[in-house]
Order: structure tokens, then sequence, then C-alpha cells
């Protein structure tokens, strides 16, 4: 199981201080979309720069032209591109293949997805690397998460990777782990405790112990 740091509310050099501290616990950093408007592609180049022992995903959240710009976070850097899996199927399968052309993985961002099982049998035979449930900022505040449809993906995709993201934290990880995805995505959980980094090293404690 892998960590992805998600850094969405951060400039450029806040995203570096904050990686900075974390640096040894994760795996991934996220660009987050909300970076991506602000800063533009070079927050990807710039932390890839930076941590190149580190891979970076774009949080793109893909949803036409999805060739071009996977291509264009390919040339920035990034080692994952994110796509929603409610853009059209010759999307998906765009950027599918122009991820596999520039040797990146693509994973695909299942938020606003209604029927979680059928839509993840079908881009597991698109090809997409990752499949993530995601409960997004505006549902959290409702008090959803999504360890269920965690569980459900798990059970249909036979060839993608899995990962979840939205709410986690030290408390509910346990929960999460259960289910054993490839990739846990957590955000807030680390970026707005007073002390990331330990924080940050019991969150990579617990996935190691699985």
């Amino acid at each position: 199981m892998k960590l992805q740091l998600a850094l969405d509310l951060v400039n450029i050099p806040e995203a570096k201080e904050v990686v900075k501290e974390v640096e040894e616990y994760i795996d991934i950093v996220e660009i987050g979309t909300p970076v991506v408007i602000n800063e533009g592609l070079k927050a990807v180049k710039e932390i890839k720069e930076a941590f190149p022992s580190l891979s970076v995903l774009a949080d793109l959240k893909i949803m036409d032209a999805a060739g071009y710009e996977v291509m264009k976070a390919s040339e920035a850097g990034a080692d994952i591109v994110t796509i929603l899996g409610v853009a059209e199927d010759a999307s998906i399968q765009g950027a599918v293949e122009e991820a596999k052309k520039q040797g990146k993985e693509l994973l695909v961002d299942m938020i606003g997805v209604k029927d979680i099982e059928k839509r993840a049998k079908e881009l597991d035979q698109f090809g997409a690397d990752y499949i993530c449930v995601h409960t997004g900022y505006d549902l959290q505040a409702e008090g959803k998460n999504s360890f269920e449809d965690l569980h459900t993906i798990k059970s249909v995709v036979k060839n993608a990777k899995t990962a979840i993201a939205g709410g986690i934290k030290l408390e509910t990880l346990p929960e999460v782990i259960k289910e054993i995805p490839d990739l846990i995505i957590v955000g807030g959980g680390i970026t707005s405790q007073d002390d990331k980094a330990a924080t940050a090293a019991k969150i990579r404690e617990l996935i190691n112990k699985g």
C-alpha cells in the first residue's frame, strides 16, 4: 500500500515546505486541482525537480481533450495523471493510450460516478492503471465516505490498482487499511495537523503493518 499526500490549498513555496516535512513517509505527492488552477503545471514541474525520488501526481480531473492534457502533464514531470470516471469512453481510452505512450500512469477518479461497479469494470477493461473512489469535499461535509465503494471496486477489478481519497485521517485509517487498497490518499489528515511529520509517520506505520 502506497501513501499519497494531497496538496490542495497551498502555493508552490508552501507545497515544498509541507513535502519537506513528510518526505520520508510518503510515496507520491499530489498537486491538487486547486493548486494546478492557481499555479499551473509549473507546480508539478517544480515539485518533481525539488523531490526527484517521489512520484508526482497531477490532479487535472480531465474531462475532454484527454490525450493532449495527459501529454502536457507528462512533459511537466507528472508520473500519474487523473481523469474523471464520468468522462466519455473515448476520452478515457485516449488518456490511457497517451499515458502508456509517455510511460506514465493514469488514475481514474470516480467522483460523481453513480454506478461504481459497472463503471469500474469498464475502466478496468480500458486499461486504467488506478481506479480511485473519492468522496469530494462537498459530500464529506455531509458526513459521507468512500469505504463501501472501495469494497465494491476491489471485488470487480482484475487488472487496475485501487485507490481511495476523501476525508481519510488517522482515526478512519484502520477501516481503509482493512480493504487493502493499493494507494491511500491523505490530504487534510496530514496537512492540517500541527505536527505533520509525526502524523505522517503514524499513518505510514499503520499502513506498513497492514
